[in-house]
């Protein structure tokens, strides 16, 4: 069993930065790839980014590459995203998932998620 909370959503300006945390409780943490998906108000979730198990390979979506950042310190049981130059189009409910799976992260589907977040919201305005 794996519980994720995610923080660190806010409003902020377009050009502006935010750090997204998922902070994950249970002993299994370290054998879980960490997933980061986004789900903008009448749109579908959609996969941004994600992070092996041992934090060793990193994927991401078209859209958010050189941007975003994410990480994991499994001695602190947490996974960051690192968002830096939002748009408009990055304003979305943002969850993290965890995974078993550790390759192929970037064609990962809603039900390859074991665990879930309860979402952290990102709004990017003016």
């Amino acid at each position: 069993q794996v519980n994720l909370v995610e923080s660190g959503g806010g409003l902020v300006q377009p050009g502006g930065s935010l750090r997204l945390s998922c902070a994950a409780s249970g002993r299994t943490f370290g054998d879980y790839a960490i997933a980061w998906f986004r789900q903008a108000p009448g749109d579908e979730h959609r996969w941004v980014a994600a992070v092996t198990a041992r934090g060793d390979t990193t994927r991401y979506t078209e859209s958010v590459k050189g941007r975003f950042t994410v990480s994991r310190d499994n001695t602190l049981n947490t996974v960051f995203l690192q968002m830096n130059n939002l748009k408009p189009e990055d304003t979305a409910i943002y969850y993290c998932g965890a995974t078993t799976r550790q390759l192929g992260l970037q064609y990962l589907r809603l039900s390859d998620v074991s665990y879930w977040g309860q979402g952290t919201q990102v709004t990017v305005s003016s």
